[in-house]
């Protein structure tokens, strides 16, 4: 990712239009989200408009590659040592995984 799009290591969301980090995750979680109800339902926005959404399902941990150098839109790539320990998913990423990947939390929707 680039400098403009680098993740929001900003807590208190003084940087919302950038993508946010794990520990900014966890801190909401820890402390404006803390008091929710366990059984309160998560769901994903399925555009940046909030247009639809769907409950969230599941996750991977990855490697995110941006497809171009100001945009958002990328793509998740297996971990290293998956790649090392898998021959089919080898012959699914011939080149490897891009130099610009960084870890991701991949998180999927339900629907």
């Amino acid at each position: 990712m680039n400098a403009q799009h680098d993740p929001s290591t900003d807590a208190d969301g003084d940087a919302p239009d950038r993508p946010l980090n794990l520990a900014v995750l966890r801190h909401l979680v820890h402390t404006h989200w803390k008091d929710l109800p366990g059984d309160t339902l998560v769901v994903l926005s399925c555009d940046a408009e909030g247009n639809s959404y769907s409950p969230f399902a599941t996750y991977a941990h990855g490697r995110y590659a941006a497809i171009g150098a100001d945009d958002l839109v990328g793509e998740l790539f297996p971990l290293p040592e998956h790649l090392e320990q898998e021959p089919e998913l080898r012959d699914l990423y011939p080149d490897g995984v891009p130099g610009t990947a960084v870890p991701a939390l991949a998180l999927y929707p339900l629907g």
